[in-house]
């Protein structure tokens, strides 16, 4: 069966990305996670950035698709904008930031880092990506990241 995640690009006035530091696993990820039944990408995006910032946000436009064959698992990636509240701590972000696109955390899936810097390469378009490989909790799991 087909899985779905959307993920939020939302870019400060500074040209800076958000990112959250996730509770579960030391690692700094945009918003986003699972579309879940019943719900569409978009909708699941906005929950996604309501869950892990505290703040109301609205889809611009679909940013990137990500095929991952391996898992079966397609991601869509949205440009979005904040439209109400300041971005807090929640119970699955303990942390958050705006990252200069040149300066991304170390602690960043390369998965993650490569889309968010194809992305600000070609920020008007919506590109089509594929990623093959294991998964970024897998190579954590494994000791395989270069952090």
């Amino acid at each position: 069966m087909l899985q779905a995640g959307a993920f939020a690009t939302i870019i400060n006035d500074l040209g800076e990305v958000l990112l959250c530091h996730r509770r579960d696993v030391d690692l700094w990820n945009p918003p986003g996670g699972r579309v879940e039944a019943g719900e569409s990408p978009w909708e699941a995006v906005v929950r996604e950035i309501r869950e892990e910032c505290g703040v109301e946000a609205e889809v611009v436009r679909l940013a990137s698709v990500s095929w991952k064959p391996g898992k079966h698992e397609l991601l869509l990636q949205f440009a979005c904008r904040i439209v109400a509240g300041e971005p807090v701590t929640t119970d699955e972000s303990d942390r958050f930031d705006y990252f200069a696109l040149d300066a991304l955390p170390r602690r960043l899936s390369p998965a993650v880092r490569r889309r968010l810097l194809e992305w600000s390469e070609h920020p008007d378009e919506t590109l089509l990506l594929t990623e093959a490989g294991p998964s970024t909790r897998a190579q954590l799991e494994r000791g395989e990241l270069p952090f």
